[in-house]
């Protein structure tokens, strides 16, 4: 079996699973923001349910639109935070010790290596790079997750990639995934696992994999995955009272297709509007003028993201009539940025620094754009009026590149500036 398969045989009592197949599995963890929440708190209620099936495996985050944006922002958020206190569920966060709800689970342990996770946010596909299933489902099977605790699924065929060779310089996993969904498309993997292994894969940092199953998602899959090795469990070492389950497929596992990137020589990549297929390496880019940065996101939110951008930044400057706009992934990597001197680096290169929140990646506050307008950020979706009105224009890349840009006033490498 593939390790996708492994944790749902797992998870569902059984020896064996097939790509195909329906089974019902025990979950692990339950997660839901302030925007899917809420709905999932109507339907829990509409089928009768009392209690959740257990509160320390429900997971619920006010990310989104946190601070509160507005009036109705914040009835979400109360709504969220009753139905926490009212269930006994302590993993729910909204500001101090809070962050995007991708970037806080893991680290705090929530996930951990052989779990089986579903979330109703398509981006919980993040967790895969621990080892376990993960994947985004609506608000009604959260819902009948937080009552039941199992969910059922179709077991998904899988697609392995494998990259190899040595990559260019300033290339992140930011650029591993951009440059498989430019290959296949934002449909590729419908309904797949997308299995990352090879050289590269070994040699990433465990942000660098979060980013690339974060964005598993754009490219149709159902999961992203990637086995856990040393690095994995070293992260995971402290985070969690739990023993991770380190799953791998075995070798003569079968897929449904095998995708070899040879990253010799790649460079940064830049997804442009109004699909994340729609990638180009960064010197192919031309000239493309920008009115907005943003550094941030469940994709990009890391303080290995933000020691990226702040090494292109230091001792430069925003370019005038640019807005760069930095968002920690969550408070406590706020506090370690501003610790390490980061976030002076940033207000002094003109950047703006924001609390942790999801914001303008969607278009919903901290960066909203205007028609015409057009931005550069580390976000995982471009389509069209995902940051604003329709008529603006957003360009996906690496922290590196959008720092670059910032300092620019066009889209252009760390090596331009």
């Amino acid at each position: 079996m593939t390790i996708t398969e492994k944790l749902l045989a797992r998870a569902a009592g059984r020896d064996e699973v097939r790509a195909g197949e329906f089974v019902t599995c025990s979950l692990d963890l339950v997660l839901a923001n302030d925007i899917t929440a809420p709905i999932a708190i109507d339907e829990f209620r509409n089928m009768g349910a009392e209690r959740v099936f257990d509160p320390a495996r429900i997971a619920l985050v006010c990310d989104h639109a946190t601070p509160n944006v507005d009036i109705k922002a914040a009835t979400q958020t109360k709504k969220v935070r009753d139905f926490a206190h009212e269930m006994g569920v302590s993993n729910y966060w909204e500001a101090d010790q809070g962050g995007i709800e991708h970037i806080i689970l893991p680290d705090k342990g929530l996930v951990i290596p052989g779990d089986v996770v579903i979330g109703a946010d398509s981006h919980t596909c993040t967790y895969g790079a621990l080892g376990a299933f993960a994947t985004g489902v609506g608000s009604t099977d959260a819902a009948a997750g937080m009552a039941t605790g199992e969910c059922w699924f179709r077991v998904p065929e899988t697609v392995e990639v494998i990259y190899s060779g040595e990559p260019g310089p300033w290339v992140s996993g930011k650029d591993l995934i951009l440059r498989l969904i430019g290959e296949i498309g934002v449909a590729g993997a419908r309904y797949r696992a997308l299995e990352f292994r090879g050289e590269v894969i070994d040699g990433l940092p465990m942000s660098g994999r979060f980013t690339i199953c974060n964005m598993a998602i754009e490219a149709g899959a159902k999961n992203g995955i990637i086995a856990p090795d040393a690095t994995t469990l070293q992260w995971v070492e402290g985070r969690s009272n739990r023993e991770p389950v380190a799953l791998a497929s075995d070798g003569d596992a079968e897929y449904a297709r095998s995708i070899e990137i040879d990253c010799a020589g790649l460079e940064p990549q830049v997804a442009f509007p109004h699909l994340p297929e729609n990638t180009r390496g960064i010197s192919e880019v031309g000239e493309v003028p920008i009115d907005q940065a943003v550094i941030g996101a469940c994709t990009n939110g890391r303080l290995e993201d933000l020691r990226e951008a702040a090494k292109v930044l230091e001792g430069r400057h925003v370019a005038e009539g640019v807005r760069c706009i930095v968002i920690p992934g969550s408070h406590a990597i706020h506090l370690e940025a501003t610790r390490e001197g980061l976030v002076e680096l940033f207000l002094e290169a003109g950047c703006l620094v924001s609390t942790p929140t999801c914001g303008p990646c969607l278009g919903l506050h901290m960066g909203v754009l205007a028609e015409g307008e057009r931005a550069i950020a580390t976000t995982n979706r471009n389509f069209v009026g995902r940051m604003g009105h329709p008529d603006s224009e957003v360009y996906l890349a690496n922290p590196a590149v959008a720092a670059a840009s910032a300092v620019a006033g066009k889209i252009a490498g760390p090596e331009d500036v």
